[in-house]
């Protein structure tokens, strides 16, 4: 990739792709990172696999062919290649043609899955797993009855996208709904904030009893949202031995769109009868947020610069703070260290 590291996607780092339910035993479907195109598949035996999805031989896309044996198959020439990358078989090669075909293999990426959640490491590497030292991939740290997710691609950078997860003052503005906080509503809101692994966290506290989605717990719960890089937004609520977990990634994808991915997940079966209404809702929700993304990318392509003021967008800063001590470990081998100091922050929403 070229351009402004500072204003890219990090690559390398993991991000979400989709659901595991998307890839069953024996199938694959096509994903991407960035400009790299990926296809993840699932062997028989039920592990994942992911390879850039390019046969070195004419540039078939390979998630466009199918697995036989456990093999992945060019539907071009029928080249075939293992789950771990390697050629396996040239069809169309003579008994006497003494081409040698085991150096050639595809880039292989590590993947992984957690949650009912599809992750890829965006960096290739096919001799390898994933570094350690990446932000580690988000779980839910209960058991859950019941899960809800929804994608949205929008027409906007990464950065617009993952800053959209740390900016309070935008909600009164764009959740402005019948069954969400009207702009009538806002008081200025006192929060405090700690550094965590990769990011920072709003330390845990009693939530307002306006919100529908708090209601239905039953009483006021505690509520703990953490950010960490590479666009990773947890939020975490609590209420007695009732669990609800509210979970956003941005993931990048080709020509300047991201993925807005919503997973919500809960430890109370009388939700799930609530699932033919709750989707809905939440792709309105997240549609306030594309279609208004959308639109300032608009801006931002005309005049690629931002004005970040008060405290309600010290977040946004910390963001880019925490990227650049990322990119800056990376370039000198050393360990990532958190620039973050714990602060109260206020705002009005």
């Amino acid at each position: 990739m070229t351009g402004d590291p500072i204003r890219r996607a990090l690559d390398d780092v993991w991000y979400c792709v989709g659901e595991s339910r998307s890839v069953r035993p024996g199938g694959m479907r096509a994903v991407s990172l960035g400009e790299e195109a990926i296809v993840v598949g699932r062997e028989e035996s039920g592990a994942l696999f992911a390879l850039r999805d390019r046969c070195p031989h004419r540039g078939m896309a390979l998630s466009a062919g199918r697995l036989v044996d456990g093999n992945l198959v060019c539907p071009f020439h029928g080249w075939q290649f293992r789950p771990d990358g390697a050629c396996a078989a040239i069809p169309a090669l003579a008994r006497r043609d003494d081409a040698n075909f085991a150096s050639v293999r595809l880039a292989r990426f590590a993947v992984a899955e957690r949650s009912g959640l599809i992750w890829v490491h965006a960096a290739a590497n096919p001799n390898a797993p994933a570094p350690e030292a990446a932000p580690p991939i988000p779980e839910v740290d209960f058991a859950y009855c019941g899960q809800l997710v929804e994608i949205l691609e929008v027409e906007a950078s990464f950065d617009l996208v993952a800053l959209s997860f740390v900016d309070p003052a935008h909600v009164a503005y764009v959740h402005d709904s019948w069954w969400w906080r009207p702009s009538k509503t806002m008081k200025e809101k006192v929060k405090h904030f700690a550094p965590s692994p990769f990011g920072f966290t709003m330390t845990s506290h009693t939530a307002k009893t306006a919100s529908l989605a708090y209601r239905l717990l039953g009483s006021i719960p505690e509520v703990e949202i953490e950010f960490r890089l590479p666009g990773v937004r947890l939020e975490r609520i609590t209420a007695g031995e009732k669990r609800l977990a509210n979970y956003t990634f941005a993931s990048p994808l080709a020509n300047g769109r991201t993925a807005l991915i919503n997973a919500m997940y809960w430890n109370i079966s009388g939700l799930n009868l609530l699932k033919p209404v709750a989707r809905p809702l939440m792709r309105q929700f997240l549609g306030q947020d594309r279609d208004v993304l959308q639109i300032a990318q608009r801006g931002l392509d005309r005049k690629p610069a931002m004005v970040l003021m008060g405290e309600s967008d010290v977040q946004s800063q910390w963001y880019f703070s925490l990227k650049r001590e990322f990119l800056r470990a990376r370039e000198a081998g050393a360990t990532f260290v958190n620039p973050l100091e714990p602060r109260e922050l206020r705002w009005r929403s």
